[in-house]
């Protein structure tokens, strides 16, 4: 039996497989209006096919818990009830197919506000469907982006209400995992890094300081998440830059978001600065995921470069981490996991009898 192919519990839930698809904004949701931020035909059809394509957990892209929390005007939401309604549709057939569907509910803090990748992925301002950032404190991302408007207690206080009213939608919607976005240099990433974080008050400074926003939303969100479904909070283990966050700050973290209610660290890295010298090659987070899962006793997911059914399973097998998320593999490849499962002989694999025939 494949280790990458065996069922994986947490909680009430059990996932059929250790292959996971990564949250990969698709910038594609209705820009503006009354359908701002709603699903359409193309999320159903990207999100079907890897379910098709045997993947376990289906984790559906960065969605805003509030407007401006939007990376760009086309990303998904949960700030309405319209929104949950076109993400049924998703969740449906995810679980139709016998995968799990789950959710990251994200806030872009001062990275907010952008054109989509393919446009160029610049700064929009108000005149061309863009929004005020805000942020930790009033430092810009990146030469040329806004100065964000630094959050003042009762904004941080709005924030936390707006990640549990999306956990509520989330689970109206269908889905069985929420996570919580705290990497790639986004809201709660900026809070945990000295990098974006300058402030002197119980927000900033000491590492108790600056991971309260983070935990702050963890507990938000877990009472008003069934105690029987899990939650998932993504990282960035390290900044890559002098000063920043540490893995150390991300084993002390793990420890603390596991007493808080977390079932799974999901282990990436970079994001809170431009210009971080990052040694990307295949797997080169897995030692991130690998010691955190060693140091803090929290269950983790790796990602970064997994693109070999055998990287996949050694991973898994070599107890480095308890499942993959794959990206761009299988943004070039949906049906990678039923591919996965005849290369390591793992046996029979969940194909739709529409396609069994061609086998």
């Amino acid at each position: 039996m494949s280790a990458l192919f065996e069922p994986y519990t947490l909680r009430s839930l059990t996932v059929p497989n250790r292959v996971w698809m990564s949250p990969m904004c698709q910038y594609s949701a209705e820009p503006a209006g009354e359908d701002a931020g709603v699903a359409g035909d193309w999320h159903l059809a990207h999100y079907a096919a890897r379910a098709t394509g045997g993947t376990g957990l289906i984790m559906v892209e960065a969605t805003a818990v509030s407007p401006e929390g939007r990376i760009s005007p086309g990303d998904l939401g949960l700030w309405n009830d319209r929104q949950v309604r076109a993400l049924r549709r998703v969740t449906g057939f995810v679980k139709e197919r016998g995968a799990v569907a789950g959710v990251q509910l994200a806030h872009a803090g001062r990275k907010a506000s952008t054109d989509a990748p393919w446009r160029g992925g610049a700064p929009l301002d108000t005149g061309h469907g863009g929004w005020q950032p805000v942020a930790p404190s009033a430092l810009p991302f990146a030469e040329g982006h806004p100065v964000p408007l630094e959050m003042d207690r009762q904004r941080i206080d709005d924030v936390v209400g707006q990640f549990a009213d999306a956990a509520r939608r989330a689970l109206a919607a269908g889905f069985e995992v929420a996570e919580i976005h705290g990497a790639h240099g986004y809201l709660l990433h900026e809070f945990l890094s000295p990098l974006s974080n300058r402030r002197t008050d119980a927000y900033g400074g000491s590492f108790e300081n600056r991971t309260r926003p983070a935990l702050r939303v963890v507990d938000a969100v877990r009472r008003v998440w069934p105690e029987d479904l899990p939650l998932f909070f993504r990282v960035s283990a390290t900044d890559w830059t002098e000063g920043g966050w540490s893995p150390e700050e991300t084993v002390r973290l793990a420890a603390l978001l596991r007493e808080h209610g977390v079932d799974l660290l999901d282990v990436s890295s970079g994001g809170a600065v431009p210009g971080a010298r990052i040694p990307v090659g295949p797997g080169y987070q897995i030692p991130l995921a690998a010691r955190v899962r060693a140091e803090a006793g929290l269950p983790v997911a790796a990602v970064g470069l997994i693109t070999e059914p055998e990287q996949a399973e050694k991973t898994i097998a070599n107890g480095e981490a308890d499942a993959v998320f794959l990206g761009r593999e299988l943004l070039r490849d949906p049906h990678w996991a039923l591919r996965a499962a005849r290369a390591l002989g793992a046996g029979p694999v969940r194909l739709p009898g529409q396609y069994a025939w061609a086998v």
